[in-house]
């Protein structure tokens, strides 16, 4: 069975759009947070604690599964779903951001990707026909389409051949994407130029992809400002009927801004990231567990959270394990800092519900930066 979306209600103050997936796994509401697991994993957790968390769709890399254990191990084994006893909706990524973190711009042709296996400096090439073919194997739910990545800083002249080559792959990866029970979503990129966005947007539609993502706005020197004209840029001209996909973007204040602008489903690293530094997620803002005046704070992280963690374990010992280095703590700040964007997510679809999405922005700014926030768009 091939995953479907059904928009059930626009809010009527924003685009803000409550939607269903329907999977084969059950039926899942939008908007959406789904957690990173790169390596058919998301890391710390049991795929029982996952559910738990009420997630919906997790997300997979297409290029560290290639090489460890290799698509054909995954395919032996029935799948993503059945090699890591998931059975919830997947998504894979098309391996492009690493491939070009790892690539130097003499290395991308028309053909493809040349670059250096990080594992152990072995000359891979990786294309949009390769990549679709991988991701076919894995049997996810969700692949998505090969594309450049250009980085933030790239020259409006740079930007707009991206664009060419990308839409050029991206027609050569469809017409090799030979999975009946997988979706395949094209990608729309062009920086925070809104005449490359829009042509980006307009060009990838045409190729009729089961959903379409806003790429290219989580690079590591992306303004806030600039995502959100990304956004606004392209969101006008992406189907109604479609799911719309932010990549890379885990920010709660993101979250909020991008499911006012229209968008429906989010992917980020964040939470096991900030978890594994010691980070935690709360109401009332983001706190750092290795400070000393938690050493003796005996209450729950978010005292507003459901989550395991915050309903049995004390900042104060989440503190000890963190500080001596004890994965266990890892693990509870994972929960807790999952849980917290599935739940905004929760909160985000009842404020649709009730056409009360700004008044959420406005008390999430109150709350959770204590009313200092720089932008309000």
């Amino acid at each position: 069975m091939k995953l479907s979306f059904k928009l059930l209600k626009t809010e009527k103050n924003t685009q803000g759009r409550l939607g269903e997936i329907t999977t084969k796994y059950g039926t899942y509401a939008t908007p959406m947070f789904m957690p990173v697991g790169t390596n058919a994993t998301v890391k710390t957790l049991s795929v029982e604690e996952i559910y738990d968390l009420k997630v919906g769709i997790i997300l997979a890399n297409t290029y560290h599964l290639w090489l460890k254990p290799g698509e054909d191990i995954v395919n032996e084994a029935g799948g993503l779903h059945e090699f890591m006893n998931y059975h919830g909706p997947i998504l894979t990524d098309s391996g492009g951001y690493q491939v070009f973190s790892l690539a130097k711009p003499k290395n991308i042709s028309e053909e493809g990707v040349k670059f250096k296996n990080h594992l152990n400096g072995d000359t891979l090439f990786l294309t949009p026909e390769k990549s679709i073919a991988i991701q076919n194997q894995l049997d996810s739910d969700i692949a998505m389409s090969f594309d450049e990545c250009p980085p933030a800083s790239a020259s409006y002249d740079y930007l707009k051949n991206s664009i060419e080559r990308t839409l050029r792959w991206a027609k050569r990866g469809k017409e090799v994407h030979n999975n009946p029970n997988q979706c395949l979503f094209g990608i729309v990129q062009g920086g925070a130029h809104e005449d490359l966005r829009r042509y980006s947007a307009i060009e990838t539609v045409k190729l009729d992809f089961d959903g379409y993502s806003i790429g290219g706005v989580a690079n590591d020197n992306e303004s806030k400002e600039d995502m959100y004209k990304a956004i606004d840029y392209s969101v006008p001209y992406l189907p109604q009927d479609k799911l719309r996909y932010l990549m890379g973007v885990g920010d709660p204040i993101d979250i909020i801004e991008g499911v006012i602008r229209g968008i429906d489903i989010f992917d980020c690293v964040s939470p096991t990231r900030l978890a594994r530094h010691g980070h935690a997620l709360t109401k009332y803002g983001k706190i750092n567990l290795k400070n000393a005046q938690y050493k003796s704070d005996f209450s729950a992280l978010d005292s507003t959270c459901d989550c395991y963690t915050c309903q049995n374990y004390t900042k104060a010992y989440i503190r000890h394990l963190i500080t001596a280095d004890e994965t266990l703590g890892q693990r509870l700040l994972s929960i807790h800092n999952i849980r917290f964007l599935v739940h905004l997510t929760e909160e985000l679809r009842e404020a649709i519900k009730n056409d009360k999405l700004l008044e959420y922005r406005e008390e999430f700014i109150k709350d959770y930066y204590g009313g200092q926030y720089g932008s309000k768009k």
